[in-house]
């Protein structure tokens, strides 16, 4: 038996034993990730390039498109080392840290979910009011509550996961760390219920941001209903099923992850869901934007459009020289 002290290493769950699963696990986690990070820079790049998007929505993408890209960062990578290398090693500073800013970086993307989803309430259902409820500086501050609100959150878990004892072992049965595997080589019945009742808190917070998201949608699609015109349905509709797919997701992944009956947990399904949750949402969101925002398309075709012609000129400049 061990304690926290003398942890040196945590050991992740492995996706494969034999080395030809491995590598292949390692060039799928790099596509991923090379498509992830590609479609969540673009999107970055034209929102902060066109001036046609300096509105509410799209400052809030471009903030969840920056919380994707460090989610997708935070545990990706070191399953691609483990796969390339074929261990399973983390060492007890990385483990902590990448539950924090796993924690951090999920809570805040959740939280700004739920403000995009204000967001879209009050175009649809108060289109008049849009401009002096959701001006510049409230939706800096919106943003900094869901980035702070998730570093509070993680600084909270984080402390008080790794404050306990662990006595039961060091192998984390995840492909990465966070904080239900954690608990479950603890020793501590104080230090563990004292975390139980943070984690209550917490989802009873999660709750009644589910429950605003549920019911700003209820409210929007009562006010589409009533758009008379069948164009003026369809552009509002447009404007709000990309967040909803995207939410929809988020929560489906999450809830399915911490949800899920214990008589169907296995070592296998634990890894599939991981990366369900934690690499398809960021992954796919940008396709998700990408394809249903007609101004997104535009201003990503103007970037494409310059950049490639930067560097037929680049080209051709070095030829002539």
């Amino acid at each position: 038996m061990s304690n926290s002290s003398s942890i040196t290493e945590f050991l992740l769950l492995a996706f494969a034993d034999t080395r030809e699963l491995q590598l292949l696990h390692f060039w799928l986690f790099l596509g991923i990730y090379l498509a992830s990070f590609l479609g969540n820079d673009l999107i970055i790049t034209a929102i902060s390039c066109d001036h046609h998007l300096h509105t509410p929505m799209y400052f809030f993408l471009l903030n969840l498109s920056l919380l994707d890209l460090g989610s997708i960062s935070t545990t990706l990578p070191k399953a691609m080392h483990n796969s390339l290398w074929g261990n399973r090693h983390i060492s007890y500073s990385g483990c902590v840290t990448q539950l924090f800013f796993f924690a951090f970086l999920i809570s805040a993307e959740f939280y700004l979910l739920t403000i995009m989803a204000f967001d879209r309430y009050i175009a649809i259902c108060k289109p008049l009011h849009y401009g002096t409820l959701l001006g510049s500086r409230a939706c800096v501050h919106m943003a900094a509550a869901a980035w702070g609100t998730g570093f509070l959150n993680a600084v909270l878990h984080t402390a008080s996961t790794f404050s306990m004892p662990l006595c039961q072992g060091n192998a984390v049965d995840q492909s990465f760390c966070e904080v239900p595997q954690i608990l479950k080589v603890s020793c501590s019945d104080s230090d563990y219920l004292r975390e139980i009742g943070l984690i209550i808190f917490s989802a009873c917070f999660d709750l009644g941001c589910f429950v605003f998201i549920v019911v700003s949608y209820v409210q929007i699609f009562r006010a589409v209903l009533r758009i008379p015109s069948e164009q003026g349905r369809h552009k509002a509709f447009s404007t709000c099923l990309p967040h909803l797919a995207v939410v929809s997701l988020f929560i489906s992944t999450v809830m399915f992850a911490y949800l899920k009956p214990p008589s169907i947990s296995s070592p296998s399904l634990n890894l599939v869901v991981a990366v369900v949750y934690s690499v398809v949402p960021p992954a796919v969101n940008p396709l998700i934007y990408s394809m249903r925002s007609q101004e997104l398309k535009d201003a990503l075709r103007k970037l494409i459009g310059r950049v490639s012609a930067a560097r037929v000129c680049q080209t051709l400049s070095a030829n002539d020289s």
